[in-house]
C-alpha cells in the first residue's frame, strides 16, 4: 500500500526519494491534456518528455525520443525513455525509468519537457510529472505558472546527495530547446539538429 501523494510547489520543493542500497526501478510519468477547441490551432500538441543526465565517471548526456536517444535500463546511463506520445491521447502518457540499483552512479538528473510540434500553450497542456518510487509515496509537480512562449520547461532536478536521491520542483520555462536547457543548468553539452 502507498502512502499518500507528496506534491512539490514553490515553498516546499523537494523531497528525499530514494537511499544506497534501494533495489527497482522509478518510473518517471508526463502526461497531459490534448488541445482541443484550436488552442494548438487545430492540432494535438506533440509534447516531449526527456532528461539530461550526469554520472560519477564524468560521463552526461540526454534520454529523449529526438534523436532516438531512449537510453538503457541495464547499462549507462540506466535510464530509458519507453515511447513518444505524439497527441497526448495515449492515457499512459510518456515514462522515463530509472535503475535505483545503480543510484550510486549518478550525480545529477534533470527531468524536463518540451514541445515538438505545435503552437508553446503550456496552459492548455495541463501537464503533470509524477515521479513513482519503489517504495513511499509518489511525488507530483504540476506545470503551472506558465509562459505559453517558452518551448521548454526545466521540470525537477534530481541530485545524488550522500548516496541519497533527492528530487526538487524547478518549474522553470525556458525560450529555447534542449540546447538552452544545458546552458542555463551548466551541463557543458554540445548539440546537433536531431529529427524523431
Amino acid at each position: 500500500m502507498r502512502l499518500q501523494k507528496v506534491v512539490l510547489t514553490k515553498s516546499s520543493p523537494t523531497v528525499s526519494l530514494a537511499k544506497s542500497g534501494q533495489t527497482g526501478t522509478m518510473r518517471i510519468n508526463l502526461n497531459w491534456t490534448r488541445g482541443r477547441g484550436g488552442f494548438f490551432r487545430g492540432g494535438a500538441i506533440d509534447l516531449d518528455l526527456a532528461c539530461l543526465y550526469q554520472l560519477k565517471d564524468g560521463s552526461k548526456g540526454v534520454v529523449q525520443a529526438l534523436g532516438k536517444s531512449f537510453g538503457n535500463l541495464h547499462h549507462p546511463p540506466y535510464i530509458h525513455l519507453d515511447g513518444d506520445d505524439r497527441s497526448g491521447n495515449n492515457t499512459t502518457g510518456e515514462n522515463l525509468h530509472i535503475n535505483l540499483a545503480h543510484l550510486g552512479e549518478f550525480k545529477r538528473i534533470l527531468i524536463f519537457a518540451y514541445i515538438y510540434d505545435g503552437a508553446p500553450n503550456w496552459s492548455a497542456a495541463d501537464g503533470v510529472v509524477t515521479l513513482y518510487p519503489p517504495t513511499g509515496p509518489e511525488v507530483e509537480v504540476r506545470l503551472d505558472s506558465p509562459d505559453n512562449r517558452a518551448r521548454s520547461c526545466a521540470i525537477a532536478l534530481l541530485k545524488n546527495e550522500k548516496n541519497e536521491l533527492t528530487v526538487t520542483r524547478e518549474v522553470k520555462y525556458i525560450h529555447g530547446t534542449q540546447s538552452e536547457i544545458s546552458k542555463a543548468y551548466r551541463w557543458g553539452l554540445r548539440w546537433t539538429a536531431g529529427r524523431k
